[in-house]
């Protein structure tokens, strides 16, 4: 399953990624407890949930307000308290990792260093409850053994008044926040992202894309913000499920000419031992009518630079040449040992079975069964094919 977070219409916040979770089954009164409490050392506050409609969309709205506000503390005495939560660990260190962030940017805006920022630069008691409840949904859902993806982020326009004064937006720790990312003004003159939800969504994606991936959504998740405006003011964050019917593959060529029968075969055997999917090797006319061999590698994207490295190492190639983005249509496989008897003794032999849309398409034994059973038998393989069938 893969998890997109997208807030392309109206930024982000902690609050509407919080809403978002709990639309997609993240526990509000789990959530409302865990973020009181975790707030509590630095300033008390009051969390609800509620359904609302952001022109026509049925989204959740997490409001968190404050009603007390402590003195402000020096971020390292404010990590300290952050980690004498009760909480799970993996909880504390993914929250002191978002601060962090927080902290950074702030410093480098203001000119300060790590240790001289302090708590009401870093967030209030709101954040504290937008960051603990973000990335307690976050694990609740189970969502750290997904790939989460972002995309684009609106970041609204105009100016804000803040503690520093009018500045414009986004505003400049926003800014610092997402360096690296991918963000866009509008499309309101109006503040969409904030530091922590910048934060928070920079910590959690594996990946920012530009547009959506192929994918099969499953769930739709929306958080709501708080103002109104004359579009759904709305974080979405999909749900997908994996792309079981296709492959996304490189097809990786290079050509060969120097290259000896033999080399060539052990040339085979080192890239299918570095994850490729399949070689082949064809003969080519090349220039000035020199003959020689086009090699194709298909290899799936994770293993596309030990490929390419080992074709490097191996041949001495000066080019080559990649073919992405494409798609291989597969059948579904399985993989079914069934014990036959031959020539009076059991053996087992594994079958592989390609399923398209529900259907048998083919049912083959593996090659290596058959030959052992030709080996031990001293019958001819094409008898034991026929026979075991």
């Amino acid at each position: 399953m893969t998890i997109i977070i997208d807030p392309q219409s109206s930024g982000i916040a902690g609050n509407m990624l919080i809403g978002a979770f709990v639309d997609l089954g993240a526990d509000a009164s789990e959530l409302k407890e865990v973020m009181e409490k975790s707030a509590h050392d630095f300033g008390e506050v009051e969390v609800t949930f509620t359904k609302v409609s952001k022109h026509g969309i049925d989204s959740t709205f997490c409001h968190v307000e404050m009603l007390e506000h402590k003195h402000s503390v020096h971020f390292k005495d404010f990590i300290s308290k952050i980690r004498e939560l009760d909480l799970d660990e993996k909880v504390i260190d993914t929250a002191c990792k978002i601060f962090e962030r927080i902290a950074v940017a702030e410093s480098r805006v203001h000119g300060k260093s790590l240790e001289e920022v302090h708590f009401h630069e870093v967030g209030a008691s709101d954040a504290v409850a937008d960051v603990i409840g973000s990335v307690y949904a976050y694990y609740s859902l189970g969502y750290d053994s997904q790939k989460i993806i972002g995309l684009p982020i609106a970041v609204g326009g105009g100016r804000v008044k803040t503690a520093h004064g009018t500045i414009p937006v986004p505003a400049p720790a926003v800014v610092e926040i997402l360096k690296g990312a991918l963000m866009l003004g509008g499309p309101v003159d109006s503040e969409l992202a904030t530091p922590t939800g910048s934060a928070i969504y920079m910590e959690l994606c594996d990946e920012i894309k530009e547009f959506i991936p192929s994918v099969k959504p499953a769930n739709v998740g929306y958080g709501a913000g708080r103002k109104d405006f004359d579009h759904p003011n709305v974080l979405r964050i999909i749900e997908t499920l994996d792309m079981s019917e296709s492959d996304r593959i490189d097809v990786i060529e290079t050509n060969l000419d120097h290259l000896t029968g033999e080399e060539i075969g052990y040339l085979f055997d080192v890239l299918l031992d570095a994850g490729a999917s399949d070689v082949s090797v064809t003969p080519i006319i090349m220039k000035k009518n020199r003959q020689g061999s086009l090699l194709k590698v298909i290899s799936r994207r994770d293993n596309r630079e030990r490929i390419i490295d080992t074709i490097f190492k191996e041949t001495g190639s000066l080019g080559i040449r990649i073919a992405p983005n494409m798609h291989r249509g597969i059948a579904k496989r399985e993989f079914e040992t069934v014990t036959v008897n031959v020539e009076g003794k059991d053996y087992d032999v594994t079958f592989k079975i390609g399923y398209v849309n529900g259907k048998v398409i083919s049912r083959r034994p593996e090659f290596e069964d058959l030959k052992k059973i030709a080996k031990d038998t001293g019958l001819a393989l094409k008898d034991v094919k026929e026979l075991v069938g």
